[in-house]
């Protein structure tokens, strides 16, 4: 890749003298920052913007690393062809008019990369705005030329973007308003040769980056994206615009039907400690939050000291704060006693630190600087969020001398600031050289402080112990040959003693042929029973009346036999079970996503599994560490850690069932779905009530 960022000689293949045309555009960036030689290449021209211009990129003299292309798409296999006779190692298309367009395009598209395939040669886009790196002023694009009048903000964010227009149109955004510094900005269009993968590989050895947001629509190769990702601990920061909907139309079981609408990508990135954006503003307010304190140990440092000069802004931070893992710090009697020097007698001191009436009797800066003195030195304060105005009855601050304090301390100072337009811009641009994050509204600070403070540990996320243990493939006891050889779904029986081949609980349960061997049955297990009907592909026996539940004597017993006996007519088979009394129901499965691979699911189950919808995916196999950490992310934790009176759930019995079920379906590539539903919590452990496996019809290939 490093021939992309730092080219020793770039050709312009389509560079123009229309001052209006990204040809001429491109020369014009590279001509205010590149220290390189450029090349413009059209047989029309001797020179361009002072460069010789040559007729064909094969006269291009040395040295050239990259050629930058913009010329008609119908044009630009040719000119690849070109660039790798020429031994130029990167081309950088930033033309439009391929696999964006229809098939027409798509034909292009498939050519080049056939090109690239047979020669070696890389292509980044096409469709894309290229390259800015702010740090080395190397402007590889055709957005406007008008970025250097306002000068490029340098940080330490670096960008990939799917989209051309939104790099581009958000660096100008960015620039022009001071909210955010940037390393390097990445658009990578159609992603026909290099992808998210490549350049994000390329950004976490990058000494000039802290952080990482990118936008995409799509991922080359997600599980790539989230090794990448747990192997390192720069913070990576994502906004999906196109969800997967994989695995969505296979309805046979639970566990598919629920991982529609991109929650298994929504759970990959949780897997690999990827924070995910909602919005185009949060994914470079988290990205520029998490860079400028690369330094911060995150979680279990979530105490907050609150400096305001209202009281109502500091109740509605606290009130927000309660949303996102975030307490305020107990300042303890010194920092107490430090404030009082800057309060009048009348006001006792608190967190949130109401500084007003310290304001009035000291003056702002005095009273600013004390208090950030005294929450700087107290030991139960991770963090200050502060409070500023600028303009009309402007608070006088020494900021500089709050950041150093902070600094110094090791403690993040975020700030909140509002007050005239003009005023607050100066306030930003002064806040940002100084490494100190500013928002516009208290909810987006108090959300970022929560991202900075509360992301998972690398070793969390980066399990140094787990390997996910391999599922022996013996068929000693013949459970595991229908997985070799069969097709289609599983009967509940069958699945179930898959399953409990691989370690995973199941209920007491009996096949029988008669009412007779029933109460036999009965007489073995005790009441109360679960009597079920057992038809071939009836996946959802409650929906088809094959289920009767508390049966608590040989009459109910014979009742339900009968039932069931004339539901099937004749069919199928009758399981009797030991009813298990447990009051909390979840559901787990695996499911072989067409993209994504193997994946595992948990969740809230029972016959709300798909109405109430709290559920958590991960891509298989997982470590114990992926399985406790995939079940904090469910919503009903209070239910699991044993909400009035419950038993609270064995959470390492729970996690084991998902690695074995990982195990399972990684190990036999026939697999398509698993399902267990519902998982009964009996005395704390989870128990298998019901069971679905189903098979691919044709077996996958092993590699699947």
């Amino acid at each position: 890749m490093k021939f992309f960022f730092e080219p020793r000689g770039i050709a312009v293949v389509g560079a123009t003298t229309s001052k209006e045309k990204g040809g001429n555009i491109i020369v014009s960036n590279l001509k205010k920052g590149y220290t390189g030689p450029v090349y413009p290449v059209n047989p029309r021209y001797e020179e361009i913007e002072g460069f010789a211009c040559y007729p064909s990129v094969a006269d291009v003299p040395d040295p050239v690393d990259l050629a930058i292309v913009f010329v008609g798409a119908h044009m630009v296999p040719q000119v690849i062809e070109t660039c790798a006779k020429r031994g130029i190692p990167g081309v950088m298309i930033q033309s439009a008019g391929f696999s964006e367009i229809g098939t027409q395009g798509k034909a292009l598209q498939q050519e080049a990369k056939q090109i690239a395939d047979r020669t070696g040669i890389r292509l980044w886009g096409p469709n894309c705005m290229g390259l800015v790196d702010a740090k080395r002023r190397f402007v590889f694009s055709t957005v406007t030329t008008s970025i250097w009048e306002t000068g490029l903000p340098l940080g330490n964010v670096s960008l990939i973007a799917q989209s051309g227009m939104l790099a581009g149109a958000f660096l100008i955004d960015l620039m022009s308003h001071g909210t955010m510094g940037i390393s390097k900005v990445c658009s990578i269009g159609n992603k026909m040769d290099v992808d998210e993968n490549d350049l994000l590989a390329y950004l976490i050895d990058d000494p000039d980056t802290n952080a990482i947001g990118l936008y995409l629509e799509s991922f080359t190769d997600c599980r790539r994206f989230m090794a990448l990702s747990r192997g390192t601990t720069k913070p990576i920061v994502i906004l999906n615009g196109g969800k997967t909907t994989s695995g969505a139309s296979a309805a046979l079981s639970h566990t598919a039907s629920l991982s529609a609408n991109g929650v298994i990508v929504s759970g990959a990135m949780a897997q690999a400690g990827i924070i995910q954006a909602r919005g185009f503003y949060q994914l470079t307010d988290y990205s520029k939050t998490l860079a400028l304190y690369p330094e911060i140990s995150p979680k279990r440092r979530n105490r907050l000291a609150v400096l305001t000069y209202t009281g109502a802004a500091g109740i509605v931070s606290a009130d927000i704060m309660d949303g996102h893992d975030l307490v305020l710090s107990k300042l303890n009697s010194t920092t107490l006693d430090e404030l009082k020097t800057v309060f009048p007698e009348w006001m006792p001191p608190s967190n949130p630190v109401d500084m007003w009436p310290g304001i009035i009797l000291n003056g702002s800066k005095k009273a600013y600087q004390k208090a950030m003195e005294a929450v700087c030195a107290d030991p139960g304060v991770d963090a200050v969020f502060t409070h500023c105005f600028a303009g009309g009855f402007s608070l006088e601050i020494d900021f500089e001398m709050m950041a150093q304090m902070a600094k110094k301390a090791g403690k993040p100072l975020i700030c909140w600031i509002s007050g005239e337009r003009e005023r607050v811009h100066e306030f930003q641009l002064s806040a940002q050289s100084l490494g100190i994050p500013v928002f516009r509204e208290i909810m987006r600070a108090v959300e970022c402080i929560g991202i900075l403070l509360n992301r998972p540990l690398v070793n969390e996320v980066n399990d140094p112990s787990g390997k996910a243990e391999e599922i022996s493939r013996t068929t000693a006891d013949g459970r595991f040959d229908i997985l070799e050889s069969g097709d289609g779904q599983l009967d509940e029986c069958l699945s179930k003693q898959v399953l409990a081949g691989c370690g995973i609980p199941i209920v007491e349960e009996k096949q029988v042929a008669s009412l007779d061997e029933a109460l036999q049955i009965a007489n073995t297990f005790g009441f109360p029973l679960v009597a079920k009907g057992i038809l071939p592909g009836v996946a959802h026996k409650t929906e088809s009346n094959l289920v009767h539940l508390g049966i608590v004597s040989e009459d109910g017993l014979k009742l339900a036999i009968e039932n069931l006996q004339q539901t099937m007519q004749g069919r199928g088979s009758i399981l009797i079970q030991k009813q298990i009394q447990g009051k909390i129901e979840l559901v787990a499965g695996f499911v072989r996503d067409p993209q994504l691979g193997p994946c595992i699911m948990c969740g809230l189950g029972g016959i709300f599994a798909e109405a109430i919808n709290d559920t958590a995916f991960a891509l298989a196999p997982l470590t114990m560490n992926d399985a406790l950490n995939m079940i904090s992310r469910l919503k009903c934790q209070l239910v699991l850690d044993g909400y009035r009176g419950l038993d609270p759930v064995d959470k390492n019995a729970l996690a084991h069932i998902l690695v074995s079920l990982g195990n399972l379906g990684c190990a036999y590539s026939g697999i398509q779905e698993i399902d267990i539903n519902p998982l009964i919590i009996d005395k704390g452990q989870p128990i298998a009530v019901d069971a679905l496996v189903v098979l691919f019809n044709e077996q996958p290939d092993s590699n699947s």
